[in-house]
């Protein structure tokens, strides 16, 4: 998935500026799509000139603020994309990585990164389930639109899920102990 297909969902989903583009990346996009606010604004310039989405001008205290909203190119674009294949994406975490180069060098204990990181992944896990709860209570009858984000949001808690098993397997290993 690219940067432009995630910012034109985000668009779709609601116009607005880039500052609100980026807020919203943080908090709903951002945890399965990571992007920093320098390329998001990197980006929306692109799709301005490229014509799949267009700027218009709100007055505000400070001036005047951009706010974006998706052309019919930009439609077109994201439904060719969405109805395509996509690539099988490869693991790059750097705990891995952390983990393989401790085993090289044989004299890096990295149980409280494990640790530390398992909290994180707890964290993230219960902030999942939160949203869960909330915006998605059992018994109630959803849309296909909803259906498809809440399956979104049970890749996230499954993979939390999992992690946390995995980790809790390795640090009750014999190279941990």
């Amino acid at each position: 998935m690219s940067l432009t297909q995630a910012i034109l969902t985000s668009l779709l989903e609601m116009p607005c500026s880039g500052a609100e583009l980026a807020r919203r990346f943080d908090k709903s996009l951002g945890y399965f799509w990571q992007a920093t606010h320098q390329q998001i604004y990197r980006e929306l310039g692109s799709m301005e000139r490229d014509g799949l989405i267009a700027a218009y001008g709100l007055p505000t205290a400070r001036g005047r603020q951009r706010h974006f909203t998706v052309l019919a190119p930009g439609r077109e674009m994201l439904q060719v994309w969405c109805s395509g294949e996509g690539e099988l994406r490869p693991i790059r975490d750097e705990l891995l990585l952390r983990m393989r180069a401790a085993a090289v060098l044989g004299t890096v204990d990295i149980a409280a990164e494990m640790r530390r990181q398992q909290s994180l992944h707890r964290d993230v896990l219960a902030r999942y389930e939160a949203i869960e709860r909330h915006d998605f209570p059992l018994g109630i009858q959803r849309s296909t639109a909803d259906e498809l984000q809440w399956a979104v949001l049970r890749a996230g808690i499954v993979y939390e899920t999992s992690w946390l098993a995995w980790c809790e397997e390795v640090l009750e290993g014999p190279g941990f102990q």
